[in-house]
């Protein structure tokens, strides 16, 4: 049985996603992993080109969540450095990399049991 939370909790994976994708990240994913571990819900995976892409996405996260759903990250990670910046929203948590950090911590790999989540692309 689904829960009305549980379909907040995956509508918000889903806007963050979708938030991603028309800022114009590349290769944005959707991981189900609340039964693979304790820590989320949702693990939502992103790539930027450069440094200035990076924080330019993360920062649109921020922003449009608080703007259209009121609810700020309870902690941010990485913010400035360009490398990989993560924003936990608790049950949904945002990884947004730059390409040689994604390869390197491969998380699609870490967490490849984790069920993927479809969403709409934006179409550019």
């Amino acid at each position: 049985m689904i829960t009305n939370d549980q379909e907040k909790i995956k509508e918000l994976a889903i806007d963050i996603a979708k938030i991603l994708d028309k800022k114009k990240a590349y290769d944005v994913k959707i991981l189900k992993v609340n039964d693979k571990t304790v820590i989320a819900d949702y693990f939502v995976i992103a790539g930027g080109t450069s440094r200035t892409q990076v924080n330019a996405l993360a920062d649109e996260v921020e922003y449009k969540i608080n703007e259209e759903k009121g609810i700020k990250p309870s902690n941010i990670e990485g913010r400035g450095l360009g490398n990989w910046i993560l924003l936990d929203y608790d049950s949904v948590i945002v990884h947004v990399f730059n390409p040689q950090s994604r390869d390197f911590y491969n998380l699609e790999k870490l967490w490849a049991e984790a069920e993927p989540v479809e969403f709409e692309a934006t179409e550019n």
